[in-house]
């Protein structure tokens, strides 16, 4: 008999609000994120605009700032939300003033790279190209003379793991997955399997990512991925809408702890619902395009449901990928209905990257947290900036408003480039 699985603590740092509460306040209110970029002058990209994390510092959860200065800024992110979760589910190890057995409280996270050094890399180039032809000695030497070795450790995507074991103490299994846009769903997802079958009691699992820096911009401009509606940023992430033009960058971290259902009963830890299904695939199609058929996203679906033994009359609401990419909003609807059947047109659906942008590896696990207050506060987020109807996407799209709903079942998508694909579902205790 496979152990259930619960969440008993939830914590996050995004750009629509640096606390749960704050998050779910500003959504409910409609508010957008998306602004001009500040972290890098971007007057010469195609687009100027992202949604960032703005006036948060570490210090807000008690550590210290000089301490984390030179660490990095996903880093700094996900310990950020990692102590907000610790601390709001009340879980402790034996050598941190509580009573769990260290080596079986595990981390499992979602994790993307840091901000990245595009100066010292340009400088780097332009001094190797001097001569019409790259001169790789020349760029080893410049990249050794600009570089520095401690900051270029700590913006890989392994770091955050790390700190987040060291922070809560934690002995027990501690991994890394990125999967693009899928990495913290399905971080979230394999640490619950880490559960049900006995290698951990509990799990800090979750994601972060930093990706507004010339890198990242560059690389999805290339993608023509981005919105370029950089006059209006409150109304460029327009998932659904038949006039969307691509999504709008964001950052972030967000955190859950997942627990056995016995233990955290046990002792009395609040409850904000039960992991059901996770369902995971690959497109298996290309790099960086979905199947246009929706073949893996449709199987991810089905698996999940499977897995919570739920059929779809019992879906009460979707949070979607919705990212407003022109394939991604029109395949997920379409994989939404070969899935659900009739029941996707009476299931409300909603993105709320329309208002935060995509936090990439963050996403999911941001997307989960909402899903989990729709599950406490009966009210359903909106997807801003829904303006003019596609034919093909015609779901309830929850358009501009929240709606009162009570739910007992919800269930969160995410999509990553290149096809991977993975699907969370969870219910009330």
């Amino acid at each position: 008999m496979r152990r259930r699985v619960v969440v008993t603590g939830m914590g996050c740092v995004t750009p629509l609000g640096h606390t749960v509460d704050q998050l779910w306040a500003n959504m409910l209110a409609c508010k957008s994120a998306v602004k001009s970029t500040t972290l890098f002058d971007a007057s010469a990209f195609p687009t100027k605009i992202s949604a960032e994390v703005r006036d948060w510092s570490i210090a807000s959860v008690g550590e210290d700032e000089a301490v984390w200065a030179r660490r990095g800024r996903h880093t700094r992110f996900a310990v950020g939300a990692a102590k907000q979760a610790l601390m709001d589910s009340g879980l402790a190890t034996a050598d941190h003033g509580g009573t769990l057995d260290p080596t079986k409280l595990g981390v499992y996270l979602g994790a993307g790279e840091g901000q990245q050094d595009f100066h010292a890399f340009a400088a780097m180039m332009t001094a190797a190209l001097e001569g019409g032809e790259l001169d790789v000695a020349r760029f080893v030497s410049e990249g050794l003379s600009r570089l520095d070795p401690r900051l270029e450790l700590e913006q890989e995507p392994n770091m955050p793991a790390g700190y987040v074991a060291a922070l809560a103490g934690a002995q027990g299994p501690t991994s890394n997955c990125l999967t693009a846009c899928a990495a913290s769903s399905q971080a979230i997802g394999e640490a619950t399997e880490m559960i049900r079958r006995g290698d951990a009691v509990a799990m800090v699992s979750g994601g972060c990512h930093s990706m507004i820096h010339p890198f990242g911009v560059t690389g999805f401009n290339l993608l023509t991925a981005l919105s370029e509606r950089n006059d209006e940023p409150h109304r460029a992430s327009r998932p659904f809408d038949r006039d969307r033009d691509g999504f709008v960058l964001g950052e972030g971290a967000a955190m859950v702890i997942l627990e056995e259902y016995e233990h955290a009963r046990a002792r009395g830890a609040h409850i904000y619902g039960e992991l059901l299904g996770y369902g995971a695939t690959a497109d298996a199609f290309r790099i960086t395009d979905t199947h246009p058929e929706g073949r893996g996203a449709t199987a991810c679906l089905n698996i999940a449901l499977a897995d919570a033994g739920k059929n779809p009359q019992e879906v009460d609401y979707v949070n979607a990928h919705g990212t407003s990419t022109s394939v991604n909003d029109r395949v997920e609807s379409l994989a939404l209905k070969q899935s659900l059947g009739d029941h996707a047109y009476k299931t409300p659906v909603s993105s709320t990257k329309s208002m935060m942008g995509h936090l990439i590896a963050a996403a999911g696990a941001t997307e989960l947290i909402i899903c989990l207050k729709v599950l406490a506060e009966g009210v359903l987020p909106p997807t801003i900036n829904y303006e003019n109807p596609d034919p093909d996407c015609d779901l309830d799209y929850v358009p501009n408003a929240p709606r009162d709903k009570a739910c007992k079942t919800v269930l969160s998508n995410s999509f990553g480039f290149g096809g991977q694909n993975v699907t969370l579902i969870a219910g009330a205790v």
